[in-house]
């Protein structure tokens, strides 16, 4: 008789280990609260616009990734590499002159920072290019800020390129977060390209829940797990409308319900939130980014502005520019939206002056108050192992990793593996 696993959680941890559990002959089913796999990882539709949940890149040089996905067919649209720096009256392009060839000489030209940091970003690149994805997470660790110093990059460089860019990735604009994932992301950057599937960052969820079927796993969406006992022969897992008794359950929720099914106090719940909202702006030439992220160098709200369908046409109708702004911070979770889309277009007016923007419109408000877990210098040390979930009972999430999408499809894979090699 194969052994029996429920899987409590649909989001891209969950999926992967379900799709791995199947795979080695478990009897699989994964339950999912929501209507729609996905966790944090979904896209909604509006009107022939794509709007994902947030604003979220796929980083295509993760290992995991590359194990876990079919990139040809998700159809990636790709960024440009490097960032627009954008403050009232400038905009300057910083890009890497190895992946972009062509904007290597605006890059050179920015006086955003220093030619000595531009040339330590190189010696960087070459530095990490030689080491692991691995021992980058093993590391002696501190803080994003103080690394750099270390490497004698210049206050400029940091507050004019590196707040925004990595606040846009960490959700940190104060660079406290450990250098660990700075380091691991970088190397990411370098390694491959950022980019979204033509049909939404929602189609990674979609294509790992069909992977996971094909392999036999049964997925129950819109029925929530309330209640998860762990017993010596068995767990019993409680939904809305069922119970049973399985061999092994894989809690693959958000960190907070985690650690309330399981008990597991070494489960990171202090989290970091983002607002994302989504315009449309009718009628409109591209903003000339060319592929590339606007970073605020002059302010902080909103951190980032994302040309999304100059990026991935398909985002929006044919007369339209599809924009997404990202806030950071308790303050815009509890700022009114329109009060953030007239901040948007008192910044974007500032930027170009040269255009009108006072038909910018909000489409969507993403509030996401727990979008990563706290990452502060040494955090990887105390996170959970996936067997620490108690008897019977095992942890997939980012939590156990670190927070990324490469985290939670490691984590995945990882707790099924341990399911496999326990059951």
């Amino acid at each position: 008789m194969s052994r029996s696993v429920v899987v409590i959680g649909g989001g891209l941890a969950g999926l992967v280990a379900a799709r791995h559990l199947a795979d080695g002959g478990a009897a699989v089913t994964l339950y999912e609260a929501n209507e729609t796999v996905g966790g944090r990882v979904t896209t909604n539709t509006d009107d022939g616009y794509t709007l994902d949940r947030g604003f979220q890149v796929l980083f295509t040089a993760y290992p995991a990734v590359q194990r876990e996905l079919d990139l040809a067919a998700l159809d990636l649209r790709r960024f440009s590499p490097g960032a627009t720096i954008a403050r009232p009256g400038k905009r300057s392009v910083l890009a890497d002159p190895l992946g972009d060839p062509g904007a290597a000489l605006a890059s050179l030209r920015t006086d955003e920072v220093t030619t000595t940091d531009k040339l330590r970003t190189l010696a960087l690149r070459q530095d990490l290019g030689t080491r692991s994805y691995d021992e980058l997470l093993r590391r002696p660790d501190t803080s994003i800020r103080e690394w750099l110093r270390e490497w004698g990059f210049s206050e400029q460089y940091s507050n004019n390129f590196i707040a925004p860019f990595y606040g846009g990735i960490t959700l940190d604009r104060s660079l406290s977060t450990s250098k660990r994932v700075f380091e691991y992301t970088f190397k990411a950057l370098s390694d491959g390209d950022s980019a979204v599937p033509a049909e939404g960052m929602g189609a990674i969820a979609q294509q790992l829940a069909a992977a996971a079927a094909d392999a036999g796993a049964t997925i129950t969406t819109g029925e929530a797990v309330t209640e998860l006992k762990q017993k010596r022969r068995h767990a019993v897992v409680v939904t809305d409308s069922d119970r049973r008794a399985v061999d092994a359950v894989v809690v693959a929720t958000g960190a907070r319900p985690a650690a309330r099914l399981t008990g597991c106090d070494s489960i990171p719940t202090e989290g970091v939130g983002c607002v994302t909202q989504h315009y449309r702006l009718p009628d409109a030439d591209d903003l000339d980014t060319g592929r590339r992220l606007l970073l605020n160098a002059g302010d902080s709200a909103p951190n980032t502005v994302v040309p999304m369908s100059t990026v991935a046409p398909e985002y929006a109708p044919d007369d339209a520019l599809l924009l997404n702004a990202t806030f950071l911070g308790d303050d815009a979770l509890e700022t009114d939206s329109q009060q953030l889309a007239a901040q948007t277009r008192e910044t974007l007016s500032a930027w170009y002056p040269e255009r009108r923007f006072a038909g910018l419109e909000p489409l969507r408000t993403d509030r996401i108050p727990f979008a990563q877990f706290a990452q502060p210098p040494g955090v990887h040390e105390s996170l959970p192992d996936v067997r620490d979930g108690g008897r019977r009972t095992y942890l997939a999430g980012e939590y156990t990793e670190w927070s990324s999408i490469q985290g939670a499809m490691a984590s995945g894979r990882a707790a099924a593996q341990a399911v496999l090699e326990d059951y």
